[in-house]
This record gives structure tokens, C-alpha cells and sequence, in this order.
């Protein structure tokens, strides 16, 4: 590496407070002329979404999340009430909780259960992670993210005896999402058991008129907050699904919405070297040959940053990972990205990075800012902080000795301001990144197909317990089973395991394995 080079390819943003280093990414010279022409459409395309045009036509629907920190942008008078008055009534519900005026059962709730999964639950648990202050925090926060039983109890005996200090919001913009409604359910439950009515818990977030709406408007829930169809899951985190939970954990979510629209003025610059979306996504297409050839490893260096690449990972891989192209071939496209925190993947990973498959390329976080406070000196003149930095810049220079290439972005702090800034980059580098290779970034038909799949197993898990319970004290092998219910073998079997295992049939272990016999 070259200081040259990094003079030509490192471009601070003083005052956003945020650099970009590009240096490493061995850039050809013409790595923006190249390109100009395909930035400029790209610049365009985003335009138009802005403005209001339709952006997934399988909805026929807008793509909006520009205007949730500026709603002035919004393509009419409607949608700019709705996101203007919608942030005034979390405002207003939020500072209720906090006094008391909206309380549980045995006074002020002090715990907070949020019930959602996807969007709905990787960005405010980012932002939970990210902001939190556990001395100053407003309320604990909890999460069901998933349907597994065990989970949820794990985090019900979390909660433990503060169960009639706890409220609950429950997130789902259709309202059937099954791993949500699942969660509501299950948290509805443990308040029953506990003497307690979930009605007095429980807020929804929801689309207007969906299943959610309609059960918390006819059990009379706390509240109701809504979710926009121009709203998708993964860019969701600036509306009600994160800002209610950030609100009542006590985060300044007018500092967020201020670093969104800070960084969304500097990346609606249509020069592509001033605007560092651009230069990313171009960075991207570099990096992965524009076919997602390499793979991204997020490597921030920050415990609080620990689940900014869980969060990346869905809004970067559901937005570009796609089988068609806008004009319908088949390109099978998507950039795979992975990663947890500097520098304790250094004792994880690196090693292969460095020397094992040349697959990936690296984007390092760098934070400048250690702690709030002072910091004591660990060696004479030295700081854990100054540790920190010297593995981040260390690393990277043992990968760039291999030809490991990689991306640095640099940060002041980890802030409410910073989170808006980076959440509101990376949705713009997803849309750049896709107009660069005409791709729909607002769509996401593998997701469906596999809910739909998800149904079918239910459907047949339900049509087997049928014949069972039909023939009382027969046994079944999965292969007979399968032709009963005019399923799948394979599918039979695994049901019929975890059935077994729960204690809702009856195995008779046989050999070889597949003779075993099932029965109600």
C-alpha cells in the first residue's frame, strides 16, 4: 500500500463525522469514468423511487423510507400527515409509559417485551445493542425472535417476576407472520398464568385492517401504532417497528432520525466522488466482479456494533440476493455477507481470511471514539482503546499482504446520530448497488416460497396426526404414513420425530431405523 494511494482513495466526510477508505481495494485507474454512466442511471432510478414512483411491482407498491426522516419528501399530503403524526403519538405514548399514566397492573412498566422477527426484530435489537445504557435505560428490553419454545421460556424466565411490569409490542406488518403470531400467543399465555389480562400489555404495530389489527382492536390491547405497505421489513427501522422500542428504552430517536437525513442529503449528491453510497456500492461491484464472486465479512470494531452485521446481513442479502434480473433472466445474484466484531474474530477466523480461500472482502468498522469516560493506561502511555485500533489496523495490513482486500469505514462515535447515518448509508448502497446490476431490491419472492413451504409442512404434520388419531393403537412406519396422507417419505419421518420427541406419539424403535413404528 501506497500513501498515494490512500490519498487518492480515502474521502472524509468531516462533517457527517464519517470516512471512507478505498485504498485497498486495489482500484483500477478508471474505477469511476468506467462506471459514470451506470452511477448516473443509478442516481436517477433513486430519484424517481423517492418521488414516489412504483418500485415493487409485485405489490404494486412504493418504496418510502427516504421520507420517514424527512417526510417533507413524501409524495403527497396523506403520506406526509401519516408519518409526521404517527411519530408524534410515539412520542406522546412513550413519555405516558415513562410517567406512569399508561401502567401495569402493579404500577409503572419497567420492562419491555418486543415480539417480531426479521426486520421486525434485527433492527431494534441492533439498535438496542448499539444505544443501550443500561444505568439510564428507561426500560429493559427483551425480545421473541423466533418461534422456538425453548427460547421464548428462556426469555419469560428473564423477565421472571417482574412479568405485571411488562409490556409487550407486538410487530407484524401483515399480521399473520406465524413466528410472530406465535410469539403473541405464547407471551399471552405466560400473562394468564401470571393472573394477569395480555390486554393490558400488549401494543401492536401492524398494517391498518390486518389479522393484528382486528385482535387488538376486539380485545381492546393498550395501543395501536401503524405499518406502511411503502415500508419493507429490512428498511423498517426508522418507522414505528424501531422507533417505539427505541423510544421506551430511552434513546434519542430524533438524534437517529437527524443522522438518516444528515446522510441522506450528502448521499442524494449526484457526483459520484462527494457521495459515499456511491463510492460503496461501486466499491461492492468492484470487489465481487458486480456477480457477488466475493463474499463480505463485516468486521466492526466495537462491542456495540456486534449485530450490525446480523443486521446488514438481511437488508444487503433479502435486497440483492435475487434469481431474475429486471428484464427476467435468469443471473442468480446476491453478495453472501458474514461477521461479528474486532478483534475477536481475530481468534476465529482470520486465519483462514489471511491465508486459506481468497472469497471475501473485508469492511472494517473503525471507531474513534473509546468511552464516555477516561481510560487508564494498560502499558505506560497506552489505553485498551489504543490496543483495539492497532489489532484493526494490524489486521488489515496482514490482509492486504496477501492480497486480501478490504474497506474501511470510519466513524466518530457509536451515538444515536451515527446508528441514523449508518443505517441510512447502507439502504442507499443497497439501491445503488442494484441499479448497478438491474436487479429489484425491493422484492423478495424466496422468502414467500419458503413460508409457503412452511405452510405445507403444517398442512401435512396436521393431515398425519389425523390417521394416527384415527387408528388407535396401530403402528405406522413413515414410509406406510407417507402413502396415507399422499406425502413426502422423507418429510413423514421428520415429522414423526419430533413428535415423538415432544410426547405427542408413540415410537417403537425397530432396526434397521426406517421399520421404526409410530402410532397415536
Amino acid at each position: 500500500m501506497s500513501w498515494d494511494s490512500f490519498k487518492q482513495h480515502y474521502h472524509p466526510y468531516p462533517e457527517l463525522g464519517l470516512a471512507l477508505d478505498l485504498s485497498r481495494l486495489a482500484l483500477p485507474e478508471d474505477f469511476l469514468t468506467a462506471h459514470e454512466e451506470a452511477m448516473q442511471a443509478a442516481f436517477k432510478a433513486m430519484n424517481e423511487l423517492e418521488a414516489g414512483a412504483i418500485a415493487n411491482p409485485d405489490e404494486g407498491r412504493m418504496v418510502g423510507h427516504y421520507w420517514l426522516r424527512d417526510a417533507a419528501l413524501a409524495p403527497d399530503a396523506e403520506t406526509r400527515a401519516a408519518i409526521t403524526d404517527t411519530l408524534a403519538q410515539i412520542k406522546s405514548f412513550t413519555a405516558d409509559v415513562h410517567a406512569g399514566t399508561i401502567a401495569g397492573p402493579h404500577g409503572a412498566f419497567t420492562q419491555l417485551l418486543v415480539i417480531g422477527i426479521g426486520g421486525s426484530a434485527l433492527g431494534p435489537q441492533f439498535v438496542h445493542h448499539a444505544l443501550g445504557q443500561p444505568a439510564a435505560d428507561k426500560m429493559t428490553v427483551h425480545f421473541f425472535d423466533n418461534t422456538d419454545p425453548d427460547g421464548m421460556d428462556y426469555t419469560i424466565a428473564q423477565i421472571g417476576d417482574k412479568l405485571a411490569e411488562t409490556l409487550a409490542v407486538v410487530i407484524s406488518k401483515s399480521g399473520g407472520t406465524a413466528e410472530t403470531r406465535n410469539g403473541m400467543l405464547e407471551a399471552s399465555v405466560a400473562f394468564r398464568a401470571a393472573g394477569l389480562d395480555p390486554a393490558r400489555h400488549l401494543v401492536a404495530v401492524t398494517g391498518t385492517d390486518s389479522k393484528l389489527d382486528k385482535v387488538a382492536v376486539a380485545e381492546n390491547w393498550l395501543a395501536r401504532f401503524p405499518m406502511w405497505d411503502w415500508v419493507g421489513g429490512r428498511t423498517s427501522e426508522l418507522c414505528v417497528v424501531g422507533l417505539l422500542p427505541a423510544a421506551l428504552q430511552g434513546i434519542d430517536i430524533d438524534g437517529m432520525l437527524a443522522g438518516a437525513a444528515a446522510m441522506d442529503a450528502q448521499t442524494r449528491i449526484g457526483v459520484t466522488a462527494e457521495n459515499p453510497a456511491a463510492l460503496l456500492a461501486l466499491a461492492w461491484h468492484h470487489a465481487t466482479a458486480g456477480r457477488g464472486a466475493k463474499d463480505m465479512v463485516v468486521l466492526p470494531y466495537k462491542d456495540r456494533l456486534l449485530l450490525f452485521s446480523r443486521y446488514l446481513q438481511q437488508l444487503i442479502m433479502e435486497s440483492l440476493g435475487k434469481e431474475l434480473d429486471l428484464a427476467g433472466n435468469v443471473v442468480n445474484q446476491g453478495i453472501a455477507v458474514y461477521g461479528n466484531k474486532g478483534s475477536t474474530d481475530q481468534h476465529a477466523y482470520v486465519q483462514q481470511l489471511r491465508e486459506g480461500v481468497n472469497n471475501f472482502f473485508v469492511t472494517f468498522i473503525e471507531v474513534l471514539k473509546d468511552r464516555s469516560g477516561d481510560s487508564i493506561e494498560v502499558n505506560k502511555g497506552v489505553t485498551s482503546g489504543d490496543y483495539l485500533q492497532g489489532f484493526l489496523l494490524g489486521t488489515r495490513d496482514a490482509l492486504s499482504e496477501k492480497d486480501r482486500t478490504s474497506v474501511t469505514l470510519t466513524v466518530n462515535d457509536v451515538s444515536p446520530r451515527t446508528i441514523g447515518m449508518l443505517i441510512a448509508l447502507y439502504e442507499r448502497v443497497v439501491g445503488f448497488y442494484a441499479s448497478l446490476i438491474g436487479i429489484n431490491a425491493y422484492h423478495q419472492p424466496g422468502v414467500e416460497a419458503g413460508k409457503k413451504a412452511a405452510g405445507g409442512v403444517i398442512a401435512l404434520k396436521n393431515d398425519i396426526q389425523t390417521v394416527l388419531a384415527d387408528a388407535p393403537g396401530k403402528g405406522y412406519t413413515a414410509e406406510d404414513l407417507a402413502a396415507e396422507v399422499d406425502g413426502d417419505a422423507e418429510l413423514t419421518f421428520k415429522i414423526l420425530e419430533h413428535l415423538a420427541a415432544n410426547g405427542s406419539l408413540r415410537k417403537e424403535a425397530k432396526e434397521p431405523w426406517f421399520e421404526s413404528l409410530y402410532g397415536a
